[in-house]
């Protein structure tokens, strides 16, 4: 019974996270990318394989949480499913002790690890805050992503101690467990990411599979399973990929606006910080609290004073949404204010397709020459002024390029290039480059 309830909680799980990364396999490669940084793991070499490397975790996720609802090929599935939680297991601890780190610079035990491995808390894995194990659909902290794969591993544990004891089943019990799984993934999709995708791509792929189990008798039966249950998750994967994520988890999602989550509300808990203040009385240095006014100590010289933060107050969802010009003058209020906005993003223009962008260039010039008025558009890259100036000459970009963090212009929109429309600020429209729309459909749908 440990054993089945084990198998249950796991696949059910594992479905759902593997679902939720496949639904943004860029954003997840991103993740990847910081893993391979130097002063994390130091392997670049594996950054132009960051985004296979994310969609065959995705995948491998994906199948492996139905192969332990089926108990089908135990032995392989168990190692499997053993090596990757011991492979996230480790992730998630590094990020927590990382974080760790660089929030206590000063312990004694951050300044052994340092001499050890040779690496500089504040300055190597300061970025570490997360290790992207449900996307941007649940933000754990590292401590509980962490715990959450401790408690995954030891279920794992009992599944690979059990697994000579688990067959595949008859049909009748596949169908009670795949009945409990599909309520757990309804609670955990609804209930906690509010999604309902999960629930319908498990009906699908549940539906298949038990369709080629009872067709098939031979004894690759599991295999074609198998197959079967990756080609579903990586056609969804890909189709995330060469569109948008289906579910937008981000702040700057469809609906959202930009101006309203750059601020946190008025009664928002504020940063509470400790004072210690060092005066010298009497020839002696002494610490005192704010509460202890040394100032008012007659005779007492100031000395030094100490500031730590005790609780993080509200930080905005989107903080770092700054737009400027070449000559550096911020133009973001300006672009928020406008009745309409298109904001063409490339994130990186030296990735950028000559064929996309000439796409771009005719919504420009069908907004420029529209009779009623058309909006205006802006590009927005994080590259340097050479490169910018460069592309724009080489395409015969007609509008603008702003600058802003790279960071923030991934965040926005899964694509290089990717389309914006803004509407007073609030986003009303996102294409990938492989779906922009003419001139003609934008002013049809948006413009009337």
């Amino acid at each position: 019974m440990l054993s089945r309830i084990s198998r249950l909680l796991v696949g059910s799980l594992f479905i759902v996270s593997g679902l939720i990364k496949a639904n943004d396999p860029v954003g997840f490669s991103y993740k990847l990318n910081d893993y391979f940084a130097p002063g994390v793991f130091n392997m670049p070499w594996l950054d132009p394989w960051a985004l296979e490397l994310s969609i065959l975790v995705c995948v491998a996720e994906i199948v492996l949480g139905v192969a332990v609802l089926f108990g089908a090929r135990m032995k392989l599935a168990s190692w499997s499913l053993l090596l990757l939680m011991i492979f996230f297991t480790f992730l998630t601890g590094y990020t927590a002790v990382a974080n760790w780190f660089f929030d206590n610079p000063q312990s004694a035990t951050t300044g052994f690890f340092e001499g050890l491995f040779g690496f500089t808390a504040r300055e190597d894995i300061s970025y570490m805050k997360d290790c992207g194990c449900f996307g941007d659909a649940i933000k754990l902290t590292p401590w509980q992503s962490f715990a959450k794969d401790v408690v995954l591993m030891i279920f794992t544990i009992i599944i690979f101690i059990d697994y000579k004891n688990i067959k595949p089943e008859g049909i009748r019990t596949d169908a009670i467990n795949l009945s409990i799984s599909g309520a757990l993934i309804a609670i955990f999709a609804l209930g906690v990411v509010g999604w309902v995708f999960p629930i319908w791509f498990a009906l699908v792929t549940f539906a298949l599979l038990l369709a080629i189990k009872q067709v098939m008798q031979s004894d690759t039966r599991d295999w074609v399973m198998a197959l079967g249950a990756t080609v579903v998750s990586l056609g969804f994967s890909l189709y995330c990929y060469w569109h948008l994520p289906i579910k937008d988890f981000r702040p700057y999602k469809i609906g959202n606006n930009i101006a309203e989550l750059k601020e946190c509300p008025p009664d928002a808990p504020q940063d509470v910080y400790k004072d210690t203040w060092y005066y010298k009385v009497g020839g002696e240095t002494k610490s005192y609290t704010t509460e202890e006014e040394p100032w008012n100590i007659p005779g007492a010289e100031f000395v030094d004073r100490e500031t730590e933060l005790i609780s993080k107050g509200c930080e905005p969802p989107i903080h770092d949404f700054v737009l400027e010009d070449m000559d550096g003058n911020d133009l973001t209020e300006d672009i928020l204010a406008e009745p309409f906005m298109l904001l063409a993003i490339t994130y990186d223009i030296t990735k950028a397709s000559e064929e996309v962008q000439q796409k771009l260039n005719a919504i420009n010039e069908g907004a420029m020459n529209d009779p009623d008025g058309g909006p205006y558009m802006y590009g927005l890259a994080a590259n340097v002024y050479g490169e910018v100036n460069g592309y724009r000459h080489a395409n015969q970009v007609s509008y603008d390029i702003l600058t802003g963090d790279a960071t923030m212009l991934k965040t926005i929109i899964r694509s290089n290039p990717g389309l914006v429309l803004l509407k007073e600020g609030t986003v009303v429209g996102k294409w990938h480059y492989n779906d922009l729309p003419t001139y003609e459909e934008l002013k049809a749908s948006y413009f009337r």
